[in-house]
């Protein structure tokens, strides 16, 4: 699928709380900045992906949650809206986002993890999660607690990594791949690294009550030889001029899908954004360092302007 091994320093973890412990990755101190991006030959990949957001993404306002965004790639499409909301995992992934995007009311970096986002019900406009999903053990709880954040009629951008693609056909039609990519359950092809086929996300999606409104389909050109001998914005571009054919079929590695909220209407209280993980209450007041919830008393430290909900309370 083209995607990259856990890079280095990273590792995964488990959330004991929930049951089975699913296993989550975990960025922290790891150079995945570097090792993924950076100088690695991705720029086609990473322009092509542009191109699907700004035609999916809705018009700015209120307030977008990037889940899982690390350091803050995509932050040209933060512009216009009231308030912005990194959530991921690594604290380090976010110190670097802060060090680019500066501290403000208007960003709010947050340290958490997808499965429990510390955010009230009804409290986020828009959802964008893009090269996520792929680390992601439990696709169905985590599209149910995006249904939760997320406002009803609220818009919700995913990428996913398809097991249904070009390549992927024709090495397992020459024996040269085990799990065939018209099987629609997932398949971890390295560890925690999943590829999904497209109908199976669709039936999911459905089940968390998002409706699929708009389907792009992105890389259609991920070979070596086509990205060196073709400069990455001209590809990029006709790869532009191909996406809309996500909406008849899906045979590229990556494919983006714009979502509506399904569910019915409600809103949060005006202003509120956090709720605590550890009571689901919504009574919390910033005191020194920390936010201090009212209900059960859980403390959840304040990092150099990064909300940390990965320690123990």
């Amino acid at each position: 699928s083209g995607r990259a091994r856990l890079p280095t320093g990273a590792s995964c973890d488990t959330m004991p709380t929930m049951d089975h412990e699913p296993r989550i990755c975990d960025y922290e101190d790891s150079t995945y900045r570097t090792d993924f991006w950076e100088g690695q030959g991705r720029e086609y990949e990473d322009l092509a992906e542009r191109i699907a957001l700004r035609h999916l993404l809705p018009p700015p306002g209120g307030r977008l949650i990037d889940i899982g965004g690390g350091f803050g790639r995509l932050s040209e499409f933060y512009d216009g809206y009231e308030q912005v909301i990194l959530l991921d995992y690594s604290r380090s992934l976010l110190r670097q986002a802060q060090a680019r995007l500066g501290r403000s009311e208007r960003m709010v970096y947050v340290a958490a993890s997808f499965y429990d986002m510390p955010f009230a019900d009804n409290a986020l406009d828009v959802a964008m999660m893009v090269r996520v999903i792929h680390h992601v053990e439990r696709v169905p709880a985590l599209l149910g607690e995006v249904a939760r954040v997320l406002a009803g009629g609220g818009s919700y951008l995913l990428e996913f990594a398809s097991k249904r693609h070009l390549k992927s056909i024709l090495r397992y039609a020459l024996g040269r791949q085990a799990w065939n990519p018209f099987d629609r359950e997932p398949v971890e092809f390295v560890e925690m690294n999943y590829d999904f086929h497209p109908d199976w996300m669709r039936e999911h999606l459905r089940e968390a009550m998002f409706h699929v409104k708009h389907t792009r389909t992105v890389s259609h050109f991920r070979l070596p030889l086509l990205k060196k001998a073709i400069p990455a914005n001209l590809l990029a571009a006709v790869d532009g001029i191909c996406q809309p054919t996500g909406a008849w079929w899906q045979l590229t590695p990556s494919v983006f899908v714009q979502c509506e909220n399904g569910k019915g209407p409600g809103n949060a209280p005006a202003g509120q954004l956090f709720r605590c993980p550890s009571c689901h209450g919504s009574d919390l007041e910033e005191s020194t360092g920390a936010l201090v919830c009212q209900g059960c008393g859980a403390r959840w430290p304040i990092e150099d302007g990064i909300y940390n909900f990965k320690a123990e309370p």
